[in-house]
């Protein structure tokens, strides 16, 4: 009832955790999404470098060019000339991370108005730069605000935005002010992209989004523009599902995204993956063509001083136009990770199937054993994820499945730990003063079933002490009598113990004990034996102990039978005893009582001897009726372990031929025989057969009951 109790306790438990992270995993919240963004970093640091896309070039504003060109911004026709030599070695397309929002003051057309001087013959920096981004494939950059309402005309796009499915507004990141260059520039460029990018609640940039709205129209990103320009298509098609945006096709290519337009940035490694080129050597005209060629190049700037570093999980400090170089390389190779909206599905089966395998492991497992399959199950899950990842390329959400595991291994722990409590409270209760601190051991580490009422093939064992009646009148005092018997208690019930018996009862000066409960014991019968040898070995050194303190000498008689009995917990609630019951129980009581009629020490049962897989001397005694039972019982007398010496094999032969004689209803004979036997060996047997003997040739009975019944005890 209190196993049944237990698992009912541990289901609703397990039923609660998973409701529970089922209604988490809905809600969301945003500790847990930054466990998540953790172990997703560390999944890349597992995974390592990638190879990056060679066509992707990164002319980079860095610290040798500010030195030479001086500190940014650079005056236009520098830039202008940067693009220049860019477009004559044959680039494939340019993107600008950076944005001209002011025109350039230092042209000299400029200073000579605010001067006002004549201006006319003097050049314009940013007419220079413009002209040049007339004859070159540029793609220039622009930055949404989202927090306040900058004025500022917007860019231009030859993109057409087609939306599938749209259930709502609001998916797309909605800017409220925009920074764009001035409207020479922005005029003259093919396109532009915004290459705004926002960090998760920890500082680390892992989207970049691809769209956004402006006051109700759609832009793109400047990775989104330049691959849409490669490719030639001026139509973007926007396909919504229930949850806001699913992926964005663009000719053929197809990006999913997550439901605000956003693409996940399977970075590549640490800085530095792509080939850098200093602005400086692109400026002197002093670089390698053929680097350049087909290339899709980004103008952007590794330089601290320019602020333009981000945190990402692989560098605290990666230069943010190596981001959107990634985002280019993931786009263009279609290393695109992305959660679709049945990746939810997926999470919340795995945070079930998580939840009810650690149930399972930490119910039925050994400790040593959950240990092994918890931590092998963690690594096979580590593994799966990552698989899913990288090579399926989709992302689930690491955090609420581990978190559902641990929690899991968290409630199970203690909840076994409490029923374990339990348990062991209830076999204390139960076993502390029946059985050896050895067998409780074993049962506070079995299964809490172990010792329910069942029916089950025990040995059992009684032993009583000859004429303890009269023993016992020979003390005076009562302490010393109870000193006495302890003194032989003590080591047979410990030979019990060290035999992995159970010690049911005392009974005065008999001890009743069973073998195989409450639990199993291997060759239960052999070990039941061998406790009853041992113990008649034990006497021996004990009387010699009690001769020497003048106590009278013990004499014992064991019996054993081997049988079915009903074994558990029975008596009336609130007094009950764990014991065995049954007709095997009173069986083996009568066996041993047939000890003193047959003079032997130890006697077993047929059903024992035929489970006997070890070497004894072993005499058949009689076939006997006892006081209960119809059913004549074999009994046999056991001496020793082994076999008999030549001596002794010499006294059996001629106690068989007796015995044959006997049974064959040759009374005189058998007399002759058993004298012969008893002349060589006093013992109570050959004595008792011939008396038997001798009272048949007096009546002259030419037959015999083959079954003695026994009627005493």
């Amino acid at each position: 009832m209190n196993t049944l109790k237990n698992r009912l306790f541990s289901l609703l438990a397990i039923f609660t955790i998973m409701i529970a992270w089922e209604f988490i995993y809905i809600k969301q919240p945003r500790v847990l999404a930054n466990i998540n963004n953790t172990l997703i970093d560390t999944s890349f640091s597992f995974r390592g470098e990638k190879a990056a896309d060679k066509r992707i070039v990164i002319v980079d504003i860095d610290e040798k060019s500010l030195q030479a060109l001086g500190q940014w911004p650079w005056s236009r026709d520098k830039v202008a000339k940067i693009l220049d030599n860019l477009t004559q070695a044959g680039a494939g397309i340019i993107g600008l991370d950076m944005v001209f929002a002011e025109p350039d003051r230092s042209s000299p057309r400029h200073v000579a108005q605010k001067l006002h001087l004549p201006k006319e013959s003097l050049e314009d920096y940013d007419e220079i730069l413009a002209q040049t981004l007339q004859n070159s494939p540029t793609i220039t950059g622009f930055v949404f605000n989202f927090e306040h309402a900058l004025p500022s005309s917007a860019p231009n796009t030859n993109a057409i935005f087609i939306e599938h499915q749209k259930t709502a507004e609001g998916f797309l990141l909605q800017a409220k002010g925009i920074t764009s260059n001035i409207p020479i520039l922005q005029q003259s460029a093919y396109s532009a992209g915004s290459f705004s990018t926002f960090p998760d609640d920890d500082g680390v940039v892992r989207y970049v989004p691809l769209l956004f709205e402006y006051q109700e129209s759609i832009y793109p990103s400047l990775s989104l523009e330049m691959i849409r320009a490669m490719i030639g298509s001026n139509k973007v098609h926007i396909f919504y599902d229930e949850n806001g945006v699913s992926s964005i096709k663009i000719g053929e290519l197809e990006i999913p995204t997550d439901a605000q337009a956003r693409l996940f940035v399977n970075y590549r490694g640490p800085e530095r993956q792509y080939h850098y080129i200093s602005a400086l050597d692109i400026y002197h005209d002093s670089f390698d063509k053929q680097e350049i060629q087909g290339a899709v190049i980004l103008l952007g700037t590794s330089a601290a001083g320019l602020l333009d570093l981000r945190a990402t999980p692989f560098d605290s400090t990666y230069p943010g136009v190596e981001v959107h170089a990634n985002a280019l390389d993931n786009i263009l190779n279609s290393n695109l990770i992305a959660a679709p909206s049945y990746a939810k599905g997926i999470d919340m089966l795995m945070i079930l199937l998580d939840i009810a395998i650690f149930a399972l492991i930490l119910s039925f497992a050994s400790p040593l054993l959950s240990f092994g399959l918890v931590l092998g199950y963690l690594m096979l899950q580590a593994t799966f994820y990552q698989k899913m990842f990288f090579e399926e390329h989709l992302l689930l959400n690491f955090a609420y499945p581990l978190l559902a595991s641990l929690s899991t291994i968290f409630m199970m722990t203690f909840i076994k730990i409490y029923q374990e409590n339990r348990h062991k409270e209830l076999i204390s209760d139960t076993f502390s003063k029946k059985v050896s601190p050895q067998v409780v051991d074993k049962l506070l580490k079995s299964a809490q079933g172990a010792f329910s009422t069942t029916q089950t093939e025990v040995s059992i064992f009684f032993s009583d002490i000859r004429n303890f009646t009269t023993i016992s009148e020979g003390f005076h005092d009562p302490k010393e009598l109870i000193e006495y018997l302890n003194a032989y208690m003590s080591p047979m019930s410990q030979i019990i113990i060290d035999h992995e018996g159970t010690i049911d009862k005392y009974i005065g000066d008999a001890i009743m004990a069973y073998w195989n409960a409450p639990l199993h014991v291997k060759n239960h019968a052999d070990k039941a034996l061998s406790s009853a040898i041992k113990q008649q070995k034990a006497l021996i050194t004990l009387n010699q102990q009690l001769k020497e303190k003048n106590l009278p000498k013990i004499e014992i008689g064991i019996g054993i039978h081997t049988g079915v009995a009903i074994v558990g917990e029975m008596g009336s609630e609130g007094r009950s005893d764990y014991t065995v019951i049954g007709d095997s129980i009173n069986l083996g009581s009568r066996i041993e009582g047939l000890c003193k009629t047959y003079g032997a020490k130890i006697l077993i049962s047929k059903e024992t001897k035929n489970q006997l897989t070890q070497s004894y001397k072993i005499r058949e005694i009689d076939q006997v009726r006892v006081k209960g039972k119809q059913e004549p019982v074999t009994i046999y007398e056991v001496f020793d372990f082994g076999e008999f010496d030549e001596k002794e094999q010499e006294i059996e032969r001629c106690y068989k031929k007796a015995k044959e004689a006997y049974y064959d209803s040759r009374f005189q004979e058998a007399y002759r025989l058993f004298f012969d036997a008893f002349e060589k060996k006093e013992e109570k047997i050959f004595s008792l057969y011939m008396d038997r003997c001798d009272h048949y040739i007096r009546e002259k009975k030419e037959y015999i009951d083959e079954v003695y019944t026994h009627t005493s005890k």
